[in-house]
């Protein structure tokens, strides 16, 4: 990863659009910026609290669009696999691979991911060590793939929140690898009576400027056009008219420290 990234877009696939809106403008905002623009978009939504969340509107049709929408844009792209026997196939539509939170421990998932030959961001999971993801980082190694990164998006405290350590990306560096911040499931309060997971996105960016202040490699960022109104996620992605300012700022922070 020589170049700052951006890992940007909404929490999933929704409909044959939206995605291909908000990656246009993620797009325009990095180009101006000098950023290295990913999209992202889950193309199902596997870990959800209740059982009737919205999942997705089909594997093939949202892989489909993702493929799409990374072609007529010239853009890289990365989505998430929840069991090994996904991968071959999702390799076929992206360029870049993620493991959940949840999963950053499933051996068979990540040596699966490790096997497509992709980059392969690990969401550090919110139970975990940061000195412990070096194991995780070693099982995608241990394919012959050495571009593995870590991407940091808090630890869990008590029950429905998360504390974000202001040393993380400090200690996840050692492990030699690139470091991203996942800023916006940083702000997630989780485990709320609702079944659906509340956030305070109003502290993205304080998540965004200490990072960047303390050497990431690149963020993550889920935005949306009208995150009240999102399928997944709401309470937490970044609304769309939003980044281009907080970008800014993180990159003169950045730009300072170099």
């Amino acid at each position: 990863m020589n170049q700052f990234t951006l890992i940007a877009g909404p929490c999933a696939i929704e409909d044959d659009f939206t995605g291909l809106e908000i990656a246009r403008k993620v797009q325009s905002i990095c180009k101006d910026l000098s950023i290295n623009y990913i999209f992202k978009a889950s193309y199902q939504k596997a870990n959800r609290s209740k059982k009737n969340s919205f999942t997705g509107i089909g594997n093939t049709k949202a892989l489909e669009i993702i493929k799409r929408i990374g072609k007529e844009l010239n853009v890289g792209t990365i989505t998430d696999i929840h069991e090994s026997h996904e991968a071959e196939k999702v390799a076929k539509y992206v360029n870049h691979i993620q493991i959940p939170a949840f999963l950053c421990r499933q051996t068979q998932l990540l040596i699966a991911a490790g096997k497509t030959g992709l980059p392969v961001n690990i969401k550090k999971g919110q139970f975990m060590s940061h000195d412990s993801m070096k194991f995780a980082v070693d099982k995608v190694h241990s394919t012959g793939n050495k571009n593995a990164w870590i991407c940091e998006r808090g630890n869990s405290f008590g029950y429905q929140d998360l504390i974000v350590d202001a040393t993380a990306i400090t200690k996840l560096k050692k492990h030699g690898v690139p470091v991203l911040m996942d800023c916006t499931h940083a702000v997630q309060k989780p485990n709320q009576t609702s079944g659906v997971t509340g956030g305070d996105p109003s502290l993205i960016s304080s998540i965004v400027n200490g990072a960047v202040a303390n050497g990431v490699d690149g963020l993550f960022i889920e935005t949306h056009p009208q995150p009240e109104n999102a399928k997944s996620d709401p309470h937490t992605m970044l609304k769309l008219d939003l980044l281009h300012p907080i970008l800014k700022q993180a990159m003169k922070i950045r730009n300072a420290l170099m």
